[in-house]
């Protein structure tokens, strides 16, 4: 039996034409897999089966009956529930105050709301604690909460976007498990995911989107990664490996002993030092950085990895400026610049790739030539002297969206119309195109398709074979592994291991990050075989014909 099935959806905007004849069906209890490359229209199609927006043609069916839908609750009535990418969670409320927030007619705000999110939570093996704050939470458990709001409000089909990138391995198997629960109790779920050996493993069927249209549909036992990749973007799957090492001796970024303590907990009225350490002492304040230390040489990767909430924002926000180290030192180049200010640091060439692209990376309401301009503001071609100089940053604009290959209709248009894929390749081009010394790239190919990654992955190469030094945080332990010379694992404020990309597997990282491992991690049969592969080395003064 059919769940809901689309078809020819067509929605046009200004300039592009999101979605042109989409056809989707999606059978019910199973597992239906949407796959396109950035700007294909998945999110645009998801909108408007949600309800979000209208389609200009084209139909709706669930459960074999036409609907229109003009606002979300219409999608909710009808069974229909979505989780979005960007959780959407108040963090100083309970779990159970989260879901019934907004449906309180449903089963009240006590303990009938109670005893049914216990029930589902247990119907579906969700594991919901409903008394526990939301800050309190990983990220793996914040995903389940929102899973768990849709199905209280009643929903038979899912909607995932992008629901494992920001999870670990064990998660992300964590999570399948969820999805056959589901499946088992006759839902529907559809995956959107840019991760193709994820999609092969959990969807029964998948669906291809290109240009805005639907190009084919795969059947995952008869599929490989490598097909799927061609499919959507007419390429072979890409790798994030790093043949040759380029790490130099000279160090670009020193971190020694670097502390962040949480903000709001030191007494108000009372600034000094001397309060806050002791604060300290009594254990009333939490470190956020604990006494972090690493060097990054040009031409070098370090690869961080760690549960989201570990530490990672605060340490991209110390490095950048946008947060005071409460003690330790950063030095650039050999110059301290614990308490230069964000501009300065930009000026003297640290680029920024944010975690959060729509809070620290675009202004979404203003033109893209606008957004090329930020966080380089005084930096030509940007600027002439004290002026703004906007018709350089134009023809700068357009260099970036032809070389970085951002799908736009031009460059007068806002970010906001741009796809994340998309998006993210305009901060990149942004910020590579001012040759940076160091680099903060946090999660920098998150939510782009293979294509775009590839592109990304290439451009860090180039800088890195220049010279340049990576700090790398990302969700996606392959590509960690695959671009870092070095990697460390952040837990709870603490670096607490460290591993060679050539010896160590995404589990095994995978485990440290959760805490249950720590100190120098290696994989034995890995490191074997390096060894192994490695050329034996000849005595300086071996004979001629012996070296030979």
């Amino acid at each position: 039996m059919t769940a809901v099935e689309l078809a020819g959806i067509t929605k046009r905007f200004p300039g592009v034409v999101a979605n042109h004849d989409i056809h989707l069906s999606v059978r019910q209890g199973t597992v239906h897999a949407l796959v396109g490359e950035n700007g294909a229209g998945k999110s645009t199609l998801m909108k408007i089966l949600y309800g979000m927006q209208k389609p200009d043609e084209g139909t709706i069916a669930v459960d074999g009956e036409q609907v229109v839908f003009s606002s979300p609750a219409d999608a909710i009535a009808r069974g229909i529930g979505m989780v979005h990418q960007h959780f959407m969670l108040a963090d100083n409320l309970t779990v159970l105050e989260n879901v019934v927030l907004g449906s309180e007619k449903l089963y009240g705000i006590g303990g009938r709301a109670r005893r049914q999110i216990l029930d589902i939570s247990k119907r579906y093996g969700l594991g919901v604690r409903p008394d526990v704050l939301v800050e309190e939470l990983g990220v793996a458990d914040r995903q389940r909460v929102e899973i768990l709001k849709v199905l209280y409000r009643g929903a038979r089909i899912l909607i995932l976007d992008e629901p494992t990138a920001v999870l670990v391995p064990q998660e992300v198997n964590a999570l399948f498990a969820n999805l056959r629960e589901l499946k088992s109790e006759g839902l529907s779920v559809i995956f959107i995911s840019h991760k193709l050996g994820e999609v092969l493993s959990v969807a029964d069927e998948i669906t291809v989107i290109r240009r805005g249209t639907t190009v084919g549909t795969a059947v995952p036992s008869e599929t490989t990664p490598r097909q799927l990749a061609e499919l959507m973007v007419g390429s072979e799957l890409p790798t994030p490996e790093t043949a040759e090492s380029t790490v130099t001796d000279k160090a670009v970024i020193e971190v020694e002993d670097l502390t962040v303590y949480a903000s709001g907990m030191v007494s108000t009225g009372k600034s000094s030092a001397g309060l806050l350490m002791d604060e300290v002492k009594r254990g009333s304040v939490r470190r956020l950085l604990d006494d972090i230390s690493f060097t990054i040489h040009a031409g070098e990767v370090l690869g961080i990895a760690g549960v989201e909430g570990n530490g990672q924002t605060e340490l991209i926000d110390a490095l950048i400026g946008l947060k005071s180290a409460d003690s330790g030192t950063i030095r650039f180049l050999g110059d301290d610049i614990t308490s230069l200010p964000t501009r300065k640091r930009r000026e003297e060439g640290i680029g920024y790739i944010p975690e959060d692209r729509h809070r620290h990376g675009l202004l979404l309401e203003v033109p893209l030539w606008e957004n090329r301009i930020l966080g380089h503001v005084t930096e030509k071609p940007n600027a002439k002297g004290f002026w703004l100089a906007p018709k350089a940053a134009q023809a700068d604009t357009r260099r970036i969206v032809e070389e970085y290959d951002v799908r736009t209709p031009g460059i007068d248009v806002t970010a906001a119309s741009l796809s994340g894929g998309n998006q993210q390749k305009l901060i990149v081009g942004r910020e590579m195109s001012h040759q940076p010394r160091f680099l903060i790239a946090a999660h920098p190919t998150r939510g782009v398709d293979v294509g775009a990654q590839a592109a990304i992955w290439d451009h860090i190469r180039a800088a890195r074979r220049e010279g340049l030094a990576v700090l790398l945080i990302s969700a996606d332990l392959d590509e960690l592994i695959g671009l870092s010379d070095t990697l460390r694992v952040i837990y709870n404020g603490k670096l607490v291991a460290d591993a060679d990309p050539a010896t160590i597997t995404p589990e095994e990282l995978g485990t440290a990050m959760t805490g249950a491992a720590s100190g120098h991690l290696e994989n034995e049969e890995l490191a074997e075989q390096a060894e192994l592969e490695e050329p034996a080395e000849t005595p300086a003064d071996a004979p001629e014909d012996e070296a030979r």
